[in-house]
């Protein structure tokens, strides 16, 4: 049985019968394994036992649960969000919002399963998260981009100058990064690093990317590195430039500058992807940050897990938002709204 099976029945057979008439939502959200439907045999985390959370109106009583065969957290809709992002998406997500919320957090509060919302209270919060809007997801997807530019020679550069553990590690790094675009572009929240891969092997963009990712980890040379590197970033520049979102860009690899180094050249989407930002707040956002070295290639330090990669900041809403002045979003924006 499935994590989330066991969390309905349990609510069904033991918990909702205690309710009474309670006005109540009920769900299996958050945090574990089973609510991104990764739980199996071998891990079915579910903090050992069933599990489901209750949501009353404000002010309602809790009911007497004790005694149940496993646990159940009894909250408010709004509090519940909250504490898990810092803001209650029912009254809108602002830039600052956005822009401090974990992906790995996004998909928790998404995806996991509703029992029972009579009002809409989990439904409309839901839907509230359910994408970026479409500058914000412009900026992302800008700031995913750049952070393969940064890096996409050094494999082959490590490689030639005989470091082939530096070029192995900097492959790596790029594959993560280039498997964090395929969810941007698939409008899919991307989970932590413990189900990144099973969860990526579930986008349409899998089938074309997975391969050549996956030879690039595998490869015992560095030019074999490079030509998988820029395979798997074409197929996902092909695919940025199926969005929509901005004009199109080559998504053929180049040499990098007069070096024998090929690339796909991410900085060129950069450009591109900022350039079509309409929105007054993000494009003051860009105007902040300002360009590298001057140019027109933003300095784009992106959303929260794109600059920040500390389990202690990502899991803890305070330190996230603590986290907005380096993200170039004004200081200190509060805990909670």
């Amino acid at each position: 049985m499935s994590g989330l099976d066991l969390a309905q029945r349990f609510y069904e057979r033991a918990v909702r019968p205690l309710l009474d008439g309670t006005p109540h939502a009920a769900a299996l959200l958050g945090p574990g394994s089973e609510v991104l439907g990764f739980d199996d045999d071998v891990s079915p985390d579910h903090d050992f036992g069933p599990r489901v959370q209750l949501f009353l109106p404000p002010g309602t009583a809790p009911p007497d649960l004790s005694g149940l065969p496993g646990q159940v957290e009894v909250t408010t809709a709004a509090a519940y969000f909250r504490a898990r992002l810092g803001a209650d998406p029912a009254a809108g997500m602002t830039l600052t919002d956005w822009l401090v919320s974990p992906t790995q957090v996004l998909a928790t509060l998404t995806a996991g399963a509703v029992f029972h919302d009579p009002d809409g209270e989990l439904a409309r919060r839901r839907a509230a998260l359910s994408w970026y809007p479409r500058d914000i997801w412009r900026y992302a997807l800008a700031a995913g981009w750049l952070r393969v530019a940064q890096e996409e020679a050094f494999p082959s550069r490590a490689g030639a100058a005989g470091d082939d553990l530096g070029s192995r590690v900097v492959t790596a790094r790029l594959v993560r990064e280039l498997m964090r675009l395929a969810f941007l572009i698939e409008r899919r929240w991307a989970p932590y690093a413990k189900w990144l891969g099973t969860a990526f092997t579930r986008l349409d963009l899998a089938a074309q990317a997975g391969p050549p990712l996956a030879e690039a980890l595998a490869a015992t040379g560095w030019r074999d590195r490079e030509d998988a590197l820029v395979r798997a970033a074409s197929v996902l520049a092909a695919a940025t430039n199926d969005l929509g979102l901005a004009p199109g860009v080559d998504p053929a690899p180049r040499p990098y500058f007069t070096r024998d180094i090929r690339v796909l050249g991410g900085d060129r989407f950069v450009t591109a992807l900022t350039s079509a930002v309409e929105d007054a707040e993000v494009r003051a956002l860009l105007g902040r940050l300002g360009g590298r070295r001057g140019g027109p290639i933003g300095t784009l330090p992106g959303t929260i897990d794109q600059a920040v990669d500390s389990t202690e900041v990502l899991t803890d809403p305070e330190r996230c938002r603590r986290a907005a002045a380096v993200l170039g979003l004004p200081a200190d924006p509060g805990v909670a709204r």
